[in-house]
């Protein structure tokens, strides 16, 4: 279940965004009532100092629930498809969470900056190795979250395996959220960018398989 923790949670500058504060209120009914939300390993992630979060990706949902779960402990700053920004209202509760727009499909430096200077600054950057949401499909890991470890080798890394999510709009039926916060298997000096992503990613559809949409009957 949710840990019991009061202490507060710690972003790039130990302070939470104002913005990002009323995201996790308004999510906090849906989530937590709603989904059931239930957490594990939550002590697995550390309060202050870079850690990169390599999570999996079934639903629109997985960022919120995420966040939401380790609210106690930390502000994650996300790595979100730049496509999003192009919603007035949504860039501005983008921008005010701290989130970073990445361009898919071609090598956005920009965003891999902007990634490394959130580490580097001791923040909490979230990152779907997947890419994208897998609509019920197994897809292939790409290197970006093997290129930030290697560029910030300081930084821990702790998986997050979310479940449920994609139950979370079969209204009348509840669905029945789930994260669970782990170490990965320890790298090698000689593992590449490529295969460290291809390791977290398998560790985290061995906790939380690929889901399609929607309930069997």
């Amino acid at each position: 279940m949710e840990s019991n923790s009061s202490a507060a949670a710690v972003g790039t500058a130990g302070r939470i965004p104002r913005t990002y504060r009323a995201v996790m209120a308004v999510a906090g009914p849906i989530v937590r009532w709603w989904g059931r939300l239930e957490v594990e390993g939550l002590d697995t992630l550390p309060m202050r100092g870079a850690v990169i979060l390599p999570a999996n990706h079934d639903s629109a949902w997985d960022p919120v629930v995420i966040a939401f779960a380790a609210r106690r402990r930390r502000q994650i700053q996300a790595l979100a498809k730049a496509s999003l920004w192009k919603n007035p209202l949504l860039r501005w509760v983008l921008d005010g969470m701290g989130q970073i727009p990445v361009r898919r499909g071609e090598a956005d430096m920009d965003a891999l900056d902007a990634a490394v200077q959130c580490l580097s600054a001791g923040g909490c950057l979230g990152i779907f190795p997947e890419g994208s949401r897998s609509q019920g499909r197994q897809l292939r890991a790409r290197s970006g979250v093997g290129r930030l470890a290697q560029s910030v080798p300081e930084a821990r890394i702790v998986c997050a395996a979310v479940s449920g999510t994609v139950d979370i709009a079969r209204f009348p039926r509840r669905p029945r959220l789930k994260v669970t916060f782990f170490e990965p298997t320890p790298s090698s000096p000689s593992e590449s960018a490529l295969k460290l992503a291809v390791r977290l990613t398998a560790e985290l559809r061995a906790v939380a398989p690929v889901a399609v949409a929607g309930r069997p009957e």
